[in-house]
């Protein structure tokens, strides 16, 4: 099959798929396949790294290409500031489509759009509300209801779909979707919900059709979209950021895939006693979450990890199903995929679960990237372990897309070099990943002011160190001699120097221009080159020695004297 340079972009995201939890990554018993195939075909990075390790403010960081610190949407539900450049944005300015299916987690800037006038119906406000894309289905499968409302009070596309398929319930996302239903009678028609927010459900099969379950419903939206574009015959190119919602929570999965794994399928917690025995505060607070109490129980793990598999090879297969219509319809010889997570999920390792903190099984995702191009034949079915941040991606596409590169705006780096086989001389030495957990419990078990819940990861080639704000110790991990993060080395003196070096490194990323970007580096040296010139501005000149003919010619010739005896005044 012939190989094009990309002209569209396919950008699929998984929620809380973890690096590891893939058979082209080692997984002992998990098969994904399709995945193995897209890798086969790409380059899978094994050094990726999140910018927070949680859904909200790591979204944020791959829709801007921008850090945590730069862009500010810190936390889930923390709004996107009306005026941050987006992806769409870039894109769009270069003649590039970028359309939404699934999940961003953003939180529109409510107060920002009243402040500057603008309407929530029209595209500017639409797409502002929708993170920069043009959303033809979102949906962040956040359906939750409690007693004080529901998490998410948009309405549900996925909810509706359901109801039109015949779907009983107030909230067929919760009843059938994330569900189990009790035995009972097998002529009685209803049974009892066995809610899949209780992880002793977890291995029952979800009360749903498979086809009609949250990732084949998203994979049949994209199919939709790129079927339209086909048929059309449409010519503008396009970004498609296909984003699933699983595997995240609730952890259940429909048949088949409820019983592919049992418990002899889970792989031991990676976690030792010593870990509980003198931990880091920071890290102490986080164990005594609820979440992080369950999942230090086996046989917790024994139900959940089964049915989370299952929902990895539930995705795999929709994956396949992808891949397929690319081959088929011929775009995948001018389609980049790009496929990655927005965060991990500890799933009992070191004590914890969910995310939240920086060991690798939170903060590393995968990330494998195919390139159509020729350039990339070299590279193709290989492993690259340069440091790549999540940022990466949105400079690739924009890389893709063509034109004058924002660097006053990306703060991240074009992979095509990394896909090309290159090797970049000045590649980065360390990456940096952030988290606010102000508005966690751990923060007020800790005493922590909002200003001083915050941390900071910097990792490089040989240690990763965890720095906390609020007066708390470091933690740090020799990933050479200890790559399972097991033993914090953060207050040991001995190794104070490498603690001193690695925030010196902090302080470098946190000393980065960042704040600039409505004037381009380019912009800037070509005032420099302009300063003093044919502006009019002769700031400091005191004769006609200290300026040039042409720079006097506006200031020189005859007027008529207004002001009498003025030539008798010296």
């Amino acid at each position: 099959m012939p190989r094009q340079t990309p002209r569209n972009i396919l950008f699929v995201m998984f929620d809380q798929l973890r690096f590891d939890y893939l058979s082209c990554a080692g997984h002992p018993f998990l098969e994904t396949p399709h995945i193995d195939a897209l890798a086969a075909r790409g380059v899978r990075f094994t050094r990726a790294y999140v910018q927070s390790p949680i859904c909200g403010a790591s979204r944020m960081s791959f829709y801007t290409g921008r850090y945590v610190q730069s862009h500010g949407a810190a936390w889930n539900n923390y709004p996107l500031k009306v005026g941050e450049t987006t992806l769409g944005d870039h894109l769009r300015a270069r003649g590039m489509d970028a359309v939404l299916i699934g999940k961003t987690h953003m939180k529109v800037d409510e107060d920002g759009l009243d402040r500057l006038g603008i309407s929530r119906a029209g595209i500017i406000g639409a797409r502002v509300a929708e993170c920069g894309f043009d959303a033809r289905v979102r949906d962040d499968g956040l359906w939750a209801e409690g007693a004080d409302g529901p998490y998410d009070a948009k309405p549900s596309p996925y909810n509706a779909y359901l109801r039109e398929r015949g779907y009983d319930g107030r909230n067929p996302w919760h009843d059938h979707a994330n569900s189990a239903i009790s035995d009972g009678d097998p002529e009685d028609a209803q049974g009892e919900i066995e809610t899949g927010w209780l992880m002793r459900n977890a291995r029952k099969p979800a009360n749903i059709r498979e086809e009609d379950a949250e990732t084949p419903w998203l994979t049949d939206q994209a199919i939709a979209f790129l079927e339209e574009r086909r048929r059309t015959r449409t010519l503008v190119p396009w970004l498609c950021h296909l984003s699933y919602i699983k595997p995240h929570w609730p952890y259940i999965v429909p048949p088949p895939y409820h019983a592919l794994y049992g418990a002899e399928h889970v792989v031991p917690a990676v976690r030792t006693d010593a870990e509980r025995a003198h931990p880091n505060p920071v890290h102490a607070a986080f164990m005594q979450s609820r979440v992080s109490r369950s999942f230090a129980r086996d046989d917790v793990r024994n139900e959940v990890i089964p049915a989370y598999m299952g929902l990895i090879r539930q995705c795999d297969d929709q994956i396949g199903r992808l891949m397929t219509y690319l081959e088929q319809s011929g775009r995948l010889k001018d389609t980049m995929v790009v496929l990655t997570s927005d965060h991990g999920d500890y799933l009992g390792d070191h004590w914890l679960g969910e995310k939240d903190l920086f060991h690798d099984p939170s903060v590393k995702v995968p990330m494998i990237v195919y390139d159509p191009s020729p350039d990339a034949d070299a590279t193709r079915g290989t492993t690259c372990d340069a440091l790549v941040e999540a940022i990466d991606l949105a400079a690739t596409f924009v890389d893709v897309a063509g034109g004058e590169f924002p660097g006053h705006i990306l703060e991240g780096r074009s992979l095509l070099p990394l896909l090309h086989g290159e090797t970049p001389t000045d590649w980065r030495d360390f990456a940096v990943s952030e988290y606010d957990y102000s508005c966690t419990p751990m923060a007020d078990a800790l005493g922590m002011a909002p200003g001083d819940a915050r941390l900071f990861m910097v990792v490089d080639r040989g240690f990763k160190l965890i720095h906390a704000e609020g007066g708390m110790p470091p933690m740090l991990f020799d990933l050479e001699n200890d790559p399972d993060e097991l033993v914090d080395l953060g207050r040991d003196p001995r190794h104070a120097k490498v603690v001193h070096d690695m925030r010196e490194k902090l302080a470098t990323w946190a000393r980065r221009e960042s704040q600039r970007t409505t004037v381009s580096d380019a912009q800037i040296l070509a005032r420099r080159a302009g300063a003093g010139g044919r502006t009019g501005v002769l700031i400091g000149a005191y004769d006609e020695d200290d300026v040039t003919a042409n720079d006097l010619e506006p200031y020189t010739g005859r007027v008529t004297r207004t002001v009498q005896g003025a030539s008798d005044e010296r």
